[in-house]
C-alpha cells in the first residue's frame, strides 16, 4: 500500500460526457489536477461507459504519465465470462484497453450472493491469486454488495483477499437494505483494508433537499466535502473513491481532500440532521450505476425514470412528468413496457424492487 499517496481515489464510472463519448480533453484536465494535487489511485471496470472507461483511462492516463505515478484497480466482472478459460483472455484484453502490463488492485466485481457461486466454479478468485504470483496483478481484493454474513462467508473460504471495497456513506449507514456500517464491521473483523464506494450515493448528496442544502451551506462548505469526509475518517479506511463527472467537483474534492480533517462534532451533527431530512422524503434509493440497464430487453431507462420520480417528490411541481415524457422519448421505452422479467433485480446493487417501483412510476406518469 506504500505507493498510494493520500487516500483519495478518481472513480471512472460517471466521466464527463459529450453525448454518448467521453470528453476526452476535460478528463485529460481532470487528471492532470488530480495528480498535481498529491492523488494517484485511479479505479475503472470493463463495463464502465460501455468499455469506455479502460480506453479513456489509456487516452488520459496511461499513455501520459510512467507506470510508477499512478495506482490502477481494474475489476473481474461476472456478466464478461462464462467459464474458468474465459477468465485469462478477459484480463489480457483488459490490459490492453487500459494500456498496462499489470494492475495494482484487480477486484473480484460486485460480490454477494447472486453471483458469488459463479465465482467460484469457475475458479475466479484462484486466477485472480494465480495472476498475482505472475506478476499481472499486484494485490486481489473485492467489491461487494451485500450483507455482512455473505461478507464473512467470501472472508472466511478467501483470507488472501487483500482489500474490500464498500458502498458506504452517512444515508445508507443504517439503512437495513444496504447495511453499510455492518458490512464494514465485518470487514474490519477480518483485518481488511476497506475502500469506499458511492459516498455520495451517486450525487444524491449533493444534489439535496432545500431544507438539507440548508443546513450544510451554513456551514460554509460544499455538500460533498461533507459526504466524503464523513466516509474517510472512519478507522481501516485505505480509499475513498469520488466518481467526479467534470472538472468543478474534481476541483472541489481535491480542495478538502488534500488536507483531509475527518468531520468535527458540530458537522457530524448537521450530518446526523440532514440525515433525517432524507428519510421523510422516501426517495428511491438508486444510485444511477446502471448495471439494470445493459440487459434490459425492453431497453428502459430504469435510473432515469427513477431520478424522475424523486424529483417529483423533491419539488412536487410539473416538471417531473415533462422530463419523464423526455427520457421515455430518448430510450424509446417507458416504464409501463416493463416485461417483469427481473433481470435488473438480480444485478443490482441497492437491491430495489425494480419491477414494482417501474409499476409504480407507470401510474404516476402515466395516467
Amino acid at each position: 500500500m506504500d505507493r498510494i499517496k493520500k487516500y483519495f481515489g478518481f472513480g471512472c464510472m460517471r466521466l464527463p460526457m459529450i453525448g454518448e463519448d467521453v470528453d476526452i480533453e476535460q478528463t485529460k484536465q481532470m487528471v492532470d489536477h488530480f495528480l498535481k494535487a498529491g492523488f494517484n489511485y485511479f479505479d475503472t471496470a470493463h463495463g464502465y461507459i460501455d468499455g469506455k472507461s479502460e480506453q479513456a483511462i489509456r487516452e488520459c492516463l496511461t499513455s501520459r504519465y510512467p507506470r510508477d505515478r499512478y495506482i490502477l484497480t481494474n475489476k473481474l466482472s461476472g456478466n464478461f465470462f462464462e467459464r474458468e478459460e474465459d477468465i485469462r483472455p478477459l484480463f489480457e484484453s483488459q490490459l490492453a484497453a487500459c494500456g498496462v502490463d499489470y494492475f495494482d488492485f484487480y477486484l473480484m466485481h460486485a460480490q454477494g450472493a447472486r453471483n458469488y457461486d459463479h465465482y467460484k466454479a469457475c475458479r475466479a478468485y484462484e486466477t485472480a491469486f494465480a495472476l498475482k504470483r505472475e506478476g499481472k496483478v499486484r494485490r486481489v481484493g473485492i467489491s461487494f454488495h451485500d450483507s455482512p454474513e455473505m461478507l464473512d462467508r467470501i472472508l472466511t473460504d478467501y483470507p488472501e483477499i487483500e482489500a474490500v471495497q464498500i458502498q458506504f456513506n452517512y444515508l445508507d449507514f443504517d439503512d437495513p437494505a444496504v447495511q453499510s456500517h455492518a458490512v464494514y464491521e465485518m470487514a474490519r473483523r477480518h483485518g481488511k483494508p476497506v475502500i469506499i464506494m458511492e459516498p455520495v450515493k451517486g450525487g444524491r448528496l449533493v444534489n439535496l433537499p432545500d431544507a438539507a442544502a440548508a443546513e450544510f451551506a451554513a456551514l460554509g462548505g460544499s455538500p460533498a466535502s461533507y459526504a466524503i469526509r464523513f466516509a474517510a475518517g472512519f478507522e481501516g479506511v485505505m480509499m475513498v473513491l469520488s466518481g467526479m463527472s467534470d472538472m468543478a467537483q474534481m476541483t472541489d474534492n481535491c480542495s478538502f481532500m488534500a488536507d483531509f480533517k475527518p468531520l468535527d462534532e458540530t458537522e457530524r451533527a448537521v450530518v446526523d440532521r440532514v440525515q433525517a431530512i432524507f428519510k421523510t422524503k422516501n426517495f428511491i434509493p438508486c444510485t444511477a450505476c446502471r448495471y439494470c440497464t445493459a440487459g434490459c430487453p425492453m431497453g428502459i431507462a430504469i435510473p432515469d425514470i427513477f431520478a424522475t420520480v424523486n424529483a417529483k417528490k423533491l419539488h412536487r411541481d410539473w416538471n417531473s412528468a415533462y422530463y419523464y415524457n423526455i427520457v421515455c422519448d430518448k430510450a424509446g421505452s417507458r416504464a409501463s413496457d416493463c416485461v417483469r422479467c427481473g433481470q435488473c433485480e438480480a444485478v443490482c446493487p441497492q437491491h430495489l424492487e425494480i419491477r414494482e417501483l417501474l409499476a409504480a412510476a407507470a401510474e404516476e406518469f402515466e395516467k
